[in-house]
């Protein structure tokens, strides 16, 4: 099934079916859909397609399998060439009509010397026959990423780039339709964004099913996918103790030096950080009220999968062995496992404002994120995880419940007490999510307040930004 990505796969069919030179680059984190789209938006045109996935090898061994591969398609002998610009160069004289997709670019790129199959496709680009389409697809996003830069010799060369993400909330749903608002927030917050572990989930199974046979056996399908695929990278360049370090929370710069057992800062750490944020490994987290206060940063991972990973079983295969699945999950994880969906649900809620600003819903909102807060009169400091940031430097406050009852009225009256008596907050207003909504009327609040249900996350109509 395909999900979600209607602008992507609209503007990458409009490329490939269109008249012009078509050189398209498709980059993403790996298992988040790159080659699913690419093989959606084929569909629809009409010639010969040609899906290539480059090779950990040479370049003579990478244009061979190239050429293997096309010509092969073509129902022709396949030729030997000296190089790619040489093979496009045949192709291009050919006047048939192709869509070459080479899947994994980086593995052909860095083959060589630096920037020398580039400079090669430089010129591939720039002579390409309007018969040919041409798709460089790639999961090092690192590498795909140094190709849009202005000393690289593709910069300026395609005709369109996609970057291709996780889903969010709402997207990751459609895998899971039918189920509860709790339980679509618990797949979400452990499973993540990628569609290839959301279609591991079976919805015949329960939750603890899935997390014991997918996650915790050591041959389950997703404890394969993060250790051998998603961590693949990460070991090879990076301390797998900094994620160990974040697991289900959130560190500053100097927490994270000090727990490394750093004796000095050499500046590797923040190179390190710096780039496991551009691999989407991990994100900096800064309040919406302090944007350039560094004291206030935060480093946390990105990904929902590699977060339950580092948080309950990342070092723990022994106690599993041990133990067994089953009683792994009972004592390890479960006894909080309501406590790590409920810190995930609070990204929820801003993925959810964030849907509503794009789809015009919240003209006044100019960001989205969390508060930091000192209050000199209680002598506190603390943060608020979901506040929305208005365009008269206001602030709208929401509390995140993950509830499985109704939210009482008398919770919701202390909470607004408790906030009011912060100084300095500027607010706008006070809110409430709750999953299991509300067991009053909204009219017995007084003040500027808002109420949202579980099922105002999941809106049909938010899905108009997909």
């Amino acid at each position: 099934m395909f999900y979600a990505r209607k602008k992507e796969l609209a503007s990458l069919t409009a490329q490939i079916n269109g008249s012009r030179k078509c050189a398209v680059m498709i980059y993403g984190k790996r298992r988040v859909g790159k080659s699913t789209l690419i093989r959606q938006a084929a569909r629809s045109f009409d010639g010969i397609v040609v899906n290539h996935i480059c090779v950990k090898s040479s370049l003579a061994i990478n244009l061979k399998s190239l050429t293997d591969d096309i010509f092969t398609e073509l129902k022709l002998p396949s030729p030997q060439f000296q190089s790619i610009r040489d093979l496009f160069r045949f192709l291009n004289g050919l006047h048939r009509k192709m869509l070459i997709i080479m899947d994994e670019y980086p593995y052909y790129s860095t083959a060589g010397s630096k920037g020398e199959l580039d400079s090669q496709m430089q010129d591939v680009i720039d002579t390409l026959s309007p018969d040919i389409r041409l798709i460089l697809c790639g999961s090092y996003i690192t590498v795909m990423r140094e190709l849009l830069l202005k000393g690289n010799p593709l910069f300026g060369r395609f005709t369109l780039v996609l970057h291709l993400r996780e889903f969010d909330y709402l997207d990751a749903s459609l895998f899971c339709p039918a189920e509860s608002v709790r339980q679509k927030a618990a797949i979400y917050a452990i499973f993540g964004g990628s569609p290839y572990a959301l279609s591991c989930v079976d919805l015949e199974k329960s939750l603890e099913e899935n997390i014991e046979e997918l996650l915790i056996n050591p041959d389950g399908l997703l404890r394969i996918h993060i250790e051998n695929i998603m961590l693949e990278e990460i070991r090879s360049s990076f301390d797998p103790q900094i994620f160990a370090i974040l697991g289900n929370g959130k560190c500053r710069y100097s927490e994270l030096t000090t727990r490394l057992l750093l004796d000095k800062d050499t500046g590797n750490l923040d190179k390190q950080l710096k780039t496991l944020q551009q691999m989407e490994a991990i994100e900096k987290v800064v309040p919406v009220n302090h944007p350039g206060d560094k004291k206030k940063q935060f480093y946390e991972i990105s990904d929902n999968l590699m977060r339950f990973f580092f948080t309950y079983i990342y070092n723990k295969e022994s106690t599993v062995f041990r133990i067994g699945e089953r009683q792994f999950y009972k004592t390890q994880i479960e006894p909080s496992l309501t406590e790590f969906v409920s810190r995930r649900f609070e990204g929820i809620c801003r993925q959810y404002f964030s849907r509503r600003v794009k789809c015009g819903q919240l003209p006044s909102v100019t960001d989205i994120g969390t508060y930091w807060y000192d209050d000199p009169v209680s002598k506190s400091n603390g943060e608020f995880d979901c506040v929305l940031k208005e365009t008269d430097d206001t602030y709208s406050f929401y509390e995140c419940k993950y509830y499985s009852k109704p939210m009482p009225l008398a919770e919701c009256k202390k909470e607004i007490l408790q906030t009011a008596k912060l100084s300095g907050l500027n607010a706008h207003l006070s809110g409430f999510i709750c999953t299991a909504g509300f067991a009053f009327d909204p009219g017995r609040l007084e003040g500027n307040t808002d109420l949202i249900t579980g099922e105002m996350l999941y809106d049909p109509s938010l899905f108009a930004v997909s």
